[in-house]
C-alpha cells in the first residue's frame, strides 16, 4: 500500500520550531504508515512503550542522555536529546521531548530538568502512571543538523515518530524521537 504524501502535521511543526527556524534544517519529513518502515525501524517505532526500553534492549546496552538544547517556559520544559549507548557512546536516537510541568509532580521535574537521566527511566522508576501513545511514523530525508548529529550523508533515509505521553491521564509529554540508520 502506497500513502500519499502528506505535509507535515502542527505537532510536528510545533516540536521543531521549539529549536529550529526552519523544520527543514532537520530533515525533509513524510508520514508513512507502519508497513512502509523497514525493520527494525518498525520494531523499534511502532510500539506503545518508552524509547528507552526499546532502544536499550535492540541494542543490548543501557543508554545515557545528552541534552544538547533546552527551553523553560512557566508551564512547559523542552529540551533537544541524543540518546548514546554506554557500551561504546554511539548515537541511537534523537530527540526533541514539550513537557507539561503541571502533570508531573516536583520531585519527578526536577529529578528531568537536572539533564542527567533518559526521560523514560526517570518516569519508570518513579512509577508515573504513563501510556504512550504514538501519533504519526515518518521517513526522514536528514537535514545538515541531524546529518551532523547521526554521522551520516545525505543519501542516509532515517525513520521517526511523534507521540504522546500520558501521566496520570493527562496529556503531559509531547515527543519526536528519529532513529539512527541500523
Amino acid at each position: 500500500m502506497v500513502t500519499p504524501t502528506r505535509k507535515p502535521t502542527p505537532e510536528l511543526r510545533a516540536l521543531g520550531s521549539l529549536f529550529y527556524a526552519s523544520l527543514d534544517e532537520l530533515g525533509q519529513f513524510r508520514e508513512v504508515d507502519p508497513e512502509e518502515l523497514p525493520e527494525p525501524a518498525r520494531r523499534l517505532l511502532w510500539h506503545d512503550e518508552h524509547m528507552t526500553e526499546t532502544v536499550e534492549a535492540y541494542h543490548d546496552s543501557p543508554v545515557d542522555v545528552a541534552v544538547l538544547q533546552a527551553h523553560h517556559t512557566p508551564t512547559h520544559y523542552s529540551r533537544r536529546i541524543l540518546l548514546n549507548r554506554q557500551s561504546d557512546g554511539q548515537v541511537v536516537q534523537f530527540g526533541i521531548v514539550r513537557l507539561n510541568l503541571s502533570s508531573l509532580a516536583p520531585h519527578v521535574r526536577e529529578e528531568i530538568e537536572r539533564q542527567e537521566t533518559p526521560l523514560g527511566r526517570i518516569l519508570i522508576q518513579h512509577n508515573v502512571l504513563r501510556e504512550v501513545r504514538p501519533m504519526s511514523l515518518w521517513c526522514v530525508v536528514p537535514g545538515p543538523n541531524l546529518r551532523k548529529l547521526f554521522g551520516i550523508d545525505e543519501d542516509s533515509r532515517c525513520y521517526g515518530r511523534t507521540a504522546l505521553i500520558y501521566c496520570d491521564g493527562l496529556p503531559a509529554v509531547e515527543l519526536l524521537e528519529i532513529v539512527t540508520p541500523v
